[in-house]
């Protein structure tokens, strides 16, 4: 988990979330990572992060069996399209580690997810990261693009 974080950290314009407790976010967030770009290095308004590391089971997400000691998922968003090239369509036990699924709850909006990327996964997991982060630092460059060369 820690090589992802650490990896994600070194693209250009990353800002990675930890939270933990005596911040502003919910405890449930507590020991998960959040992934943006935010090249002034200021959290996102109205963005949901491209990525994300889950230690634990959530609400309505189970599927994945994340509540074990030492089991946790990434999470990437890739698109609907690359997710179909990626994964196929047909259901999958989202409790297998080292294994590239849809994800569990977010597969239709083109999210993918790995519990414990391992030997088989963790190549193409950092992969489609920095393709999300290129594709997020794109998007950033659009809505801050103001036409006047400023």
């Amino acid at each position: 988990m820690e090589q992802i974080i650490a990896a994600v950290r070194d693209f250009p314009g990353a800002l990675v979330l930890v939270p933990g407790p005596g911040g502003d976010f919910p405890e449930l967030a507590w020991g998960d990572a959040f992934f943006y770009c935010a090249p002034d290095g200021r959290l996102p308004r109205n963005t949901q992060p491209y990525g994300t590391v889950v230690t634990k089971n959530l609400p309505g997400d189970t599927a994945s069996d994340l509540d074990p000691p030492g089991r946790w998922r990434v999470n990437i968003h890739v698109g609907r399209t690359t997710l179909s090239e990626l994964t196929g369509e047909e259901p999958r036990d989202h409790a297998v580690a080292d294994t590239l699924l849809p994800h569990p709850v977010y597969g239709p909006h083109g999210w993918v997810c790995v519990v414990n990327p391992g030997p088989r996964t963790t190549d193409t997991v950092l992969r489609l990261l920095r393709g999300a982060h290129d594709d997020a630092r794109a998007r950033f460059a659009r809505r801050h693009d103001h036409g006047d060369g400023s």
